[in-house]
């Protein structure tokens, strides 16, 4: 079984900074992408920031200059370090990963259970 965990997530001032984790774990022969996204009440889920293996990187208009991630490959794992963070930041944050199942050689893609970070005073 594979899955991945978030963690970081939780409550900020205005202009405050949050780092998010996420560790992928299980029967993984690789993982290709690996990113956030996040859903606001009564909106969408929506792309946050995307990395793949080689370290190709996207992001959200609305969070680039902002936002920074990163992966270890080797540890299986992806980062999100917020700064300059909004009220309109607040959300559900969720990690995901493209991962190769071992042994199967399958893909599938593996979502988090989410992580809430509010900015407010």
């Amino acid at each position: 079984q594979v899955q991945v965990v978030e963690s970081g997530g939780g409550l900020v001032q205005p202009g405050g900074s949050l780092r998010l984790s996420c560790a992928a774990s299980g029967s993984i022969f690789s993982i290709n992408a690996m990113g956030w996204y996040r859903q606001a009440p009564g909106k969408q889920r929506g792309l946050v920031a995307t990395i793949s293996s080689g370290g190709s990187t996207t992001y959200a208009d609305s969070v680039k200059g902002r936002f920074t991630i990163a992966r270890d490959n080797a540890k299986k794992t992806v980062t999100l370090q917020m700064s300059g963070l909004k009220p309109e930041d607040t959300a559900v944050y969720y990690c995901y990963a493209h991962v190769v199942v071992a042994a199967s050689g399958r893909y599938l893609e593996v979502w988090g259970q989410g992580t809430l970070v509010t900015v407010s005073s």
